[in-house]
């Protein structure tokens, strides 16, 4: 197979959670660069759609965008029945859909606790189990997880006060090695990308004037002293979703700038 077919995503289609925006949007960006249909999820569907309609006029391709939280069961089920009606096959899922929230370690609040890993992990599992019943049928897939440098630290007080947050990804990590052994009797990979600071509306603020000194720590940490972006997260969701890694599953690519390697 020549090079550029094997990067190749024409005739795929691929489910992205949380795709209007962020590191959700510079995936699909990605994706329809690579020539894939796609579907956008997410709680709010004004991004989504938005999105949608940017990347169907700027590479031909469809997209569809349907709200759902990925925390409740019933608005899953009715996502995919509305995918599967509009394309009738999924061949990539990206589960990207995530939340964070900080307070002081000591008075971390259970309920919040309980949120982040809903939707963090439960939510995941939930969605990925349904697409992978799809695929076993439909004869192989990819399901690519978003997971964190997060996952593989300690962070401080300071820098960080989401103290569920490293476990959840860290329960990521886990679930897609584990995962990958289990699935691949069914032709289908499992892998997930580690994000370290990537420049997303999420992270906007701490590029503001205001919040200058701790942008500073933060680049102080990353050996390529710049915050991720767009080519470099679209690049590495492509090459795990095509062809070029039909070798690889079970793995956890870190993406980070050289941040944990410090």
């Amino acid at each position: 197979m020549k090079l550029n077919e094997l990067f190749s995503l024409k005739g795929k289609v691929a489910l992205i959670t949380g795709g209007g925006r962020g590191i959700g949007k510079f995936i699909a960006t990605g994706f329809a660069e690579a020539g894939a249909d796609l579907i956008l999820t997410s709680r709010k569907i004004k991004n989504l759609e938005k999105t949608a309609a940017e990347l169907e006029k700027n590479y031909s391709v469809r997209a569809l965008a349907v709200a759902c939280d990925m925390n409740n069961e019933e608005e899953i089920e009715k996502m995919l029945h509305e995918a599967l009606k509009k394309y009738k096959h999924i061949d990539i899922l990206v589960n990207n859909a995530g939340a964070t929230w900080g307070a002081p370690t000591l008075d971390f609040p259970l309920e919040r606790w309980d949120q982040l890993f809903n939707v963090n992990v439960r939510g995941v599992w939930i969605l990925t189990q349904k697409v992978a019943r799809i695929m076993k049928e439909q004869g192989g897939g990819n399901i690519i997880n978003i997971s964190s440098v997060m996952a593989f630290r300690g962070s401080t007080e300071e820098a960080h006060p989401a103290i569920p947050y490293n476990s959840t990804k860290a329960a990521i990590n886990l679930l897609t090695m584990n995962l990958a052994v289990k699935f691949a009797p069914y032709n289908i990979r499992v892998n997930a990308i580690a994000p370290g600071w990537f420049r997303t509306d999420m992270m906007a603020y701490v590029e503001k004037p205001e919040f200058k000194k701790q942008c500073e720590t933060i680049l102080d940490g990353i050996p390529a002293r710049r915050f991720g972006d767009i080519d470099d997260m679209k690049a590495v969701a492509v090459f795990l979703a095509s062809s070029a890694s039909a070798y690889i599953t079970g793995h956890v690519l870190i993406n980070d700038g050289g941040m944990l390697a410090k």
